[in-house]
């Protein structure tokens, strides 16, 4: 666009803004008091219609919160009785778990020690009778040691 277009645009615009004030001072029905007086009313109805329709939709929020609330407070406590017996549960299985590896344990060092003397046993024997001992037979106790929590117990037999 042209600034000779631009400017005539401008110059029309305010022509056309000026025609219409002048056409609606001379051609209004009412004062300007009156006028202003119907303006004041539309605006103050609207808004009471706005405060109203605020009100209305804030009542429903709240009673549809507080229908909902009594089921979610009642879902949150069954969840948490429910996290609270699988805690406990879990507490007495790991004391189970941990009293049956300690029984298992011993039961395992109780076998070890047996065996162990068996074979130092016979060893003894087979040298008094001299036999011939026997052969690739080692026995060798190693101290339990923990790893993460876990028990490791090694025990070799050897005797040569």
């Amino acid at each position: 666009m042209s600034i000779k277009g631009a400017l005539g645009f401008v110059a029309g615009s305010i022509a056309g803004v000026a025609c219409g004030v002048a056409a609606g001072l001379l051609l209004a029905p009412r004062s300007g008091a009156e006028s202003r007086a119907m303006a004041a009313d539309a605006v103050n109805d609207a808004w009471d219609s706005a405060v109203d329709a605020y009100e209305r939709g804030s009542r429903v929020v709240s009673d549809k919160v507080s229908a909902v609330r009594p089921n979610v407070d009642a879902t949150g406590d069954e969840l948490r009785a429910k996290v609270d017996l699988a805690r406990e549960r879990m507490d007495k299985l790991r004391d189970s778990l941990s009293e049956t590896v300690a029984a298992t344990s011993a039961q395992v060092q109780d076998a070890v020690s047996a065996v162990t003397e068996k074979v130092v046993e016979v060893s003894n024997e087979a040298a008094e009778a001299d036999q011939v001992e026997a052969e690739g037979v080692k026995v060798e106790v190693v101290e339990a040691a923990e790893d993460e929590g876990e028990i490791v117990e090694t025990v070799t037999a050897d005797a040569e």
